[in-house]
């Protein structure tokens, strides 16, 4: 397995229908969704480390703690990216995240994924 810190990875994604929300009308207007925001935050860490899993390995996500600390627009192209920060008993990943729009972070956090055998 070649999961080491520093693994950094970052994936471009549009603000699209099933990434936003209005707030149920209030807004006038739809913007990312904070679970929209969890998700791209939560795929990007698990594709960032499958390829260096072993044969039969993928991982599930089990803690995220996060701020969303501005907005991004329906249409808007953000950034959602990951660093491995540590790799504990071998199976337990931590990550540093963030959602950016271009240079403006709309949220940053941490995550946490567990390695597990697939089909089990």
């Amino acid at each position: 397995m070649s999961l080491r810190p520093g693994l950094h990875g970052e994936t471009e994604f549009e603000v699209d229908d099933r990434l936003s929300t209005d707030v149920g009308g209030t807004l006038g207007f739809e913007v990312l969704s904070t679970p929209g925001m969890i998700a791209m935050m939560e795929r990007n860490a698990a594709m960032l480390v499958y390829p260096h899993l072993p044969d039969g390995s993928a991982t599930v996500g089990f803690e995220i703690c996060v701020r969303h600390v501005a907005g991004a627009g329906k249409g808007a192209t953000c950034t959602a990216g990951a660093t491995l920060r540590e790799v504990v008993d071998g199976r337990k990943l931590r990550f540093d995240v963030e959602v950016r729009e271009g240079e403006r972070t709309i949220g940053v956090g941490t995550h946490e994924r567990r390695i597990v055998q697939r089909g089990t």
